[in-house]
């Protein structure tokens, strides 16, 4: 299933009912690791891929790693595929995709990032924190009925992904 939300305290409840204890998880937009914190806890048994193009994420991950010994950090741009894809290779499964990518801005970057990755990586829920997306789903009246039930969009996933990619 796929979650969104704006509020922080109401993404993170997401998080909290949703982050199974074996799970593995990947966050994009983990900045210095405040919600990391919380999904390490959550999957102890699981892995935390979490995933900052910012400079202050670097030193953060450096120190929460030494607590946290679940997380695995890696300094990228989430809109470059082809670290995407050679993530993918090596991730294994992953039960949930958690995007924050800037709260409140950028919702066509939001969605494009949630598409790629979720296609690529097929979780089994994705919670995503943006107001732009949440404000286009409340708003809008949908003449289709087109819907999917993972936590990525099975109706038109598989069309993005490069035919060497396929299983």
């Amino acid at each position: 299933m796929i979650h969104i939300s704006y509020d922080r305290r109401k993404y993170q409840e997401d998080m909290i009912e949703h982050i199974g204890l074996l799970d593995n998880v990947v966050e994009l937009g983990a900045h210095v690791g405040t919600s990391t914190k919380i999904i390490s806890r959550l999957c102890q048994d699981g892995e935390v891929f979490a995933f900052d193009n910012s400079p202050e994420s670097r030193d953060a991950f450096r120190k929460l790693r030494i607590d946290y010994p679940n997380i695995t950090f890696r300094n990228m741009d989430v809109r470059d595929k082809e670290l995407l894809y050679d993530f993918a290779d090596t991730c294994g499964d992953i039960s949930v995709l958690c995007i924050d990518l800037g709260g409140g801005y950028h919702p066509d970057t939001v969605f494009k990032v949630f598409f790629l990755w979720s296609s690529i990586l097929k979780p089994e829920t994705c919670l995503i924190r943006n107001r732009g997306l949440l404000d286009f789903i409340n708003t809008a009246l949908p003449s289709e009925n087109i819907s999917s039930t993972e936590g990525y969009l099975s109706s038109s996933a598989n069309s993005i992904i490069p035919k060497n990619r396929k299983h």
